[in-house]
């Protein structure tokens, strides 16, 4: 029950968590460190009488299985980008099912063995639980230092892929391990074991394709709706979870326990899905609403279960002489057993695939060290009942409580003891060190910094806004960096660094294109998939893919949506010829963008950027995609001119309608216009806007200029 003081507690935690964010990126430490740090100098505090409140609120199964869980897997497979989760997939599910199981086994038959040499009655079944829960590990943590001290973004991805889902893997073997030890273990029920694993991981993925696929399909309906799609955003994670668990109480109830869907894979496919496909549904202005909204819930969940992790102990009455050797034993053991997963797994791995899918022994050093454990750990070892019995227990404290020390210790060390030395490995190892791609970048960068702060510094002291004494002094010295940043070393990564930085160019326009209602979310994806291609391939030295290429096979969620709109929703003829013209006139809009944004780079500095001849190259190739996009859109307007007249009807009253909004908006925050009257004309224009969008495809003009 949350009572007063208890909510008191709760933002008085959130409150302490905020400053404490700060200064842990100050420190360049994970911030998830520093919170529990502050949890346990917290429960000392919590004794005394004014602080007492503290203590009125638990972290609890519910709340961690809930509301906290779904809110951190949404977060990250939300923003994971698909194509490079499943180009590393062998790699990603050998870690997260393979190697989890490793590491879960290896904990539990080292453990028993162990405990029982020094005298320690703990059954193989619990140190197996144990082995499941502690297995899983945390990306918050170590993502943070990742993107901190610059590790390679498929290391990255790899690392966080594996997190995810290693998570239901870790839910679906901790629920069967408990459930043998509450109802006995036997030869039928190990079976059964092995088929509710394999339900769970198989059917865990088709229910949260299904939920993922009916959210995505119902926010199509109000994508202009911007409250309705964002609140349908919003609670796709939970929805999700709690309706397999629903789905599960249904099946326990009928005598099917066996059947089991496992909510964590449902929550991340759902997620993944939307992340990856339905996120175009929405305006972009949306999207960003959400991916804010998310980091921000995500932050107040790891804050709470973070400082709350030391307040654990508080609830457990335990003599700490008989539990210090335990924990230190559990906690190397966990170590070696997540060295050998790692290195049992990938090394073998690396044998059987090609050189550029291999995982290279340093990388599995820092995946190896990097192995921090968290959130779930927690949420796993308070969903263990408190009266839990098991034959050939010991030890004179309860299993659950036992369970939740030895976590608790494993999490305090992998925090307070792994996490600070996760930077410095890195270095030692060279792992963060810039590729020659990624120097010849920094320094095209730096030019574009250092030429625009000229040209503006020169523009501020025209209009004196800047003394002409100080202006000059700075130009000065920003164009000496200027002239030493456009110094090219290698012109073949000068080359691959401009073309992903044009092809950057052509998403962002795209996108603004999408905002403006100028590009269907098909065409959008279509083009976007292209892009993504022709980036991928730059950057492994590619400066020539096939330019017509769109979808290839990471993009699954799309493949999958496009079988299924053929099978189900095949194109008219009309609809076919208006997306293929808008698909050139975009094309030719990216193209136009990009050969303005070529001339910017080498007239408007006071030297280009990039060497003039591979400038010159680039111009050379979009001008030819610009006449290649022209003349098809031509051809189109020619042979079927009813249709494109309708069409290009649409896209002016499209703009005439954006125009008026932008205008309305201007007017009222410059006070002229008051609320009830802004609402008032913008209602009248989005009226006259959408009749006139009626007129302009009014039926029968297409269908006669095709038949005719």
């Amino acid at each position: 029950m949350l009572t007063a003081s208890a909510a008191f507690a709760l933002f008085t935690m959130l409150a302490i968590a905020s400053p404490i964010y700060y200064i842990a990126e100050r420190v360049r430490l994970p911030y998830t460190v520093l919170l529990t740090f502050a949890g346990i100098l917290l429960v000392p505090l919590s004794t005394l009488e004014t602080f007492a409140f503290l203590r009125e609120f638990t972290l609890t199964p519910e709340l961690l299985f809930y509301i906290f869980l779904p809110t951190l897997i949404f977060e990250s497979a939300y923003n994971m980008n698909i194509r490079r989760v499943v180009q590393d997939s062998p790699s990603i599910m050998l870690l997260a099912i393979v190697g989890y199981l490793v590491s879960a086994f290896a904990i539990g038959g080292a453990l028993w063995f162990i405990f029982d040499l020094i005298g320690l009655g703990v059954p193989f079944m619990v140190t197996l639980l144990f082995g499941a829960l502690i297995s899983a590990t945390d990306p918050v943590a170590v993502l943070a230092l990742f993107k901190e001290f610059g590790a390679p973004r498929r290391l990255s991805t790899i690392f966080e892929g594996e997190s995810l889902m290693n998570d239901a893997t870790a839910l679906a073997l901790f629920l069967i391990i408990l459930g043998l030890m509450q109802f006995g273990v036997s030869s039928e029920a190990l079976g059964i074991g092995a088929v509710t694993f394999a339900v769970m991981l198989v059917g865990g993925t088709i229910f949260g394709l299904i939920c993922g696929t009916l959210v995505s399909w119902v926010i199509g309906f109000f994508r202009h709706n911007e409250l309705v799609a964002v609140s349908l955003m919003l609670v796709l994670a939970h929805l999700t979870f709690i309706s397999s668990e629903l789905v599960n109480e249904y099946f326990r109830h009928h005598h099917m326990a066996y059947l089991q869907l496992s909510p964590i894979i449902a929550t991340t496919i759902a997620s993944l899905f939307m992340g990856a496909y339905g996120r175009f549904k929405i305006t972009p202005r949306a999207d960003e609403f959400i991916e804010k909204f998310w980091s921000q819930f995500a932050f107040m969940a790891n804050s709470v279960i973070f400082i709350l992790v030391g307040f654990l102990l508080t609830t457990i009455n335990v003599d700490v002489s008989q539990i210090i050797w335990p924990v230190i034993i559990t906690i190397l053991v966990v170590a070696v057993a997540r060295a050998l997963s790692i290195y049992g797994t990938l090394i073998p791995y690396n044998w059987f695939v090609s050189e550029a899918a291999r995982v290279s022994l340093p990388w599995q050093h820092l995946l190896a060290w990097g192995s921090l454990r968290g959130a779930l750990a927690v949420m796993l070892v308070l969903l263990v009942p408190a009266d839990l019995v098991v034959a050939g227990w010991g030890l004179d404290m309860p299993v659950r409580d036992f369970l939740v020390v030895i976590t608790i210790g494993c999490i305090f060390a992998t925090l307070f003891i792994k996490a600070p030395f996760v930077g410095p490995i890195m270095r030692r190892l060279h792992i963060n060190t810039l590729t020659p791609l990624e120097c010849s970048a920094s320094d095209r960068a730096r030019g574009i910094i250092h030429g625009t702060t000229v040209e503006r510094l020169n523009s501020y002291v025209e209009k004196a806004y800047v003394p002409a004494v100080i202006g000059t002094e700075l130009m000065s010295d920003h164009g000496t960096k200027f002239t030493s940043s456009c110094t090219v070393s290698d012109p073949r990564m000068t080359e691959r660094a401009l073309r992903i930085y044009l092809l950057g160019r052509e998403k962002e326009v795209l996108k603004e294109l999408l905002t403006f209602d100028e590009v269907t979310e098909r065409i959008y994806k279509r083009i976007n998939a292209k892009l993504a291609t022709q980036i991928e391939e730059a950057e492994h030295g590619n400066l020539n893919p096939d330019p017509h290429a769109t979808y290839d096979y990471r993009d699954v969620f799309e493949n999958i949506a496009e079988g299924l709109r053929d099978i189900f929703m095949p194109d008219t003829l009309d609809n076919a010829i208006r997306e293929e013209y808008l698909y050139y006139r975009a094309q030719e809009i990216l193209a136009r963008k990009v050969v303005k944004e070529i001339e910017r780079l080498q007239n408007g500095f006071a030297e280009p950027i990039f060497p003039r001849p591979t400038l010159q190259s680039a111009t050379l190739k979009y001008s030819e995609y610009l006449v290649g996009a022209q003349d098809k859109r031509a051809s189109l307007a020619n042979r079927f001119p009813g249709i494109v007249s309708s069409l290009d009807q649409t896209l002016a009253y499209k703009s005439v309608y954006r125009v008026e909004e932008s205008v309305l908006d201007e007017l009222y925050h410059r006070e002229l216009l008051t609320p009830k009257l802004h609402a008032t004309l913008l209602e009248e224009y989005r009226e006259e806007a959408h009749s006139r969008t009626l007129k302009a495809k009014r039926p029968g003009l297409s269908r006669l200029t095709i038949d005719s």
